[in-house]
C-alpha cells in the first residue's frame, strides 16, 4: 500500500535537516501541552477536556484539508484507519496516561514513556520492510534513553514498584503511541492532511460520548484561563501537532519519529528557562547532547532506507 507523499501536508520536503528541524519543532510543540494541560484541568474535567482539544482540531484540520482541495473520504476502509488511529493514538493515551499521571511523579512518567521508540523500533523491524533494527538504531535508542535519565535523574527509579497499575497504564500508553506511530507509517495510503483531518474527527468521535456519559460537561463552570488553554491545546499540541506528525512519519520513519519523546523532557524544560526563569544546569546540557546524539545515530542506521 503506497504511503502518503510529505508534500501532502502541506509542510513541503526540503531534505534531512528540514525534517529534523521539524521533529525539534514537533517537540517543542507537543512539551508546551503539560502547561496548558494544568491550566485547564483545574476547572474542566480530564474527558472533556481531551473531546474539546480533538473537536477543535478536527474542525481546524477538516478545514485546511477541504480548502486545500482535498477530499475527506467516506468509504469503511479509510474511516478503519481513521479510527484505528483516533483509537490507540488519541483516546486510549490520552485516557491512560492522563490517569496514569494522577499517581505517579512526572520524572518517572517521562522514564516510562521512554518505552515508546524502544517499542516502535521492535515493532518497525517486522512490519515496516524498510526499517530494520541495527546497530545504528539501537545505539541511538540507547543514547536517547540515556538522555532521558540524565536529565531527570536515575533517583527517579526510586518509584517503580509503587503504584504498579498507574505505571503499568503509562506503559501501555506509550506503547499505544507506538502502535499508532508505525501502523501510521505501515498503513497510511491517504494524503497527510486527510489523515491529519480524519484522525482527529474519529479521536473526537470516541472521546465525546465517554466525556458526555461520565463528566457531563454541561454542569462545569469553566474559568476564562481553562477555556483559553482549552483552545490552546486544540489548535497547537493538538492540530498543528498531528500535521507535523503525519509529515514526519513519513520524511523520516517511524523509528526517527519516535525519537521525539526523548526530546519532549528537554523542551520542556527549554520551555521553563524561556518563561519562568529557570536554570536547569548542566544536567539539561547533557541530556540535549545525548538526545541529540541519539536522533542522529537512528538517522544513520536508516540512511539505507529508500525514501
Amino acid at each position: 500500500m503506497a504511503f502518503s507523499n510529505p508534500s501532502s501536508t502541506g509542510l513541503g520536503s526540503h531534505g534531512a535537516w528540514h525534517d529534523y528541524l521539524l521533529l525539534i519543532l514537533l517537540a517543542a510543540i507537543w512539551s508546551s501541552s503539560f502547561m496548558f494541560i494544568k491550566i485547564a484541568v483545574a476547572s474542566v474535567a480530564p474527558m472533556t477536556l481531551a473531546a474539546a482539544r480533538l473537536a477543535i482540531a478536527a474542525v481546524l484540520l477538516s478545514a485546511y484539508a477541504l480548502a486545500s482541495g482535498e477530499k475527506i473520504p467516506l468509504d469503511g476502509k479509510s474511516w478503519g484507519v481513521f479510527l484505528f488511529i483516533g483509537l490507540f493514538g488519541n483516546a486510549l493515551p490520552f485516557s491512560l496516561i492522563g490517569w496514569g499521571e494522577i499517581h505517579v511523579d512526572s520524572a518517572l512518567a517521562a522514564i516510562l514513556m521512554g518505552i515508546m521508540p524502544v517499542a516502535t523500533v521492535a515493532l518497525a523491524h517486522f512490519f515496516i520492510p524498510e526499517e530494520p533494527f541495527n546497530a545504528w538504531r539501537a545505539g541511538g535508542i540507547a543514547a536517547g534513553f540515556a538522555g532521558l535519565l540524565a536529565l531527570v535523574g536515575i533517583q527517579a527509579l526510586g518509584g517503580l514498584g509503587s503504584a504498579v497499575i498507574a505505571q503499568l497504564a503509562i506503559l501501555a500508553g506509550a506503547v499505544s503511541y507506538a502502535v499508532t506511530t508505525v501502523f501510521a507509517r505501515r498503513r497510511a495510503h491517504l494524503p497527510g492532511r486527510v489523515m491529519a483531518a480524519g484522525a482527529t474527527t474519529a479521536g473526537t468521535a470516541l472521546v465525546l460520548p465517554c466525556a458526555l456519559v461520565f463528566e457531563q460537561p454541561w454542569t462545569a463552570q469553566p474559568s476564562t484561563a481553562s477555556l483559553a488553554a482549552a483552545v490552546i491545546l486544540g489548535v497547537l499540541p493538538t492540530g498543528a501537532a498531528t500535521l507535523l506528525y503525519f509529515y514526519l512519519v513519513r520524511a523520516i520513519g517511524a523509528t526517527g519519529l519516535s525519537q521525539v519523546n526523548y526530546l519532549i523532557p528537554v523542551m520542556g524544560l527549554l520551555w521553563g528557562m524561556a518563561l519562568l526563569g529557570e536554570r536547569p544546569g548542566w544536567r539539561a546540557a547533557a541530556a540535549l547532547g545525548l538526545v541529540l546524539t541519539g536522533i542522529a545515530l537512528v538517522n544513520r542506521g536508516g540512511r539505507s532506507r529508500p525514501r
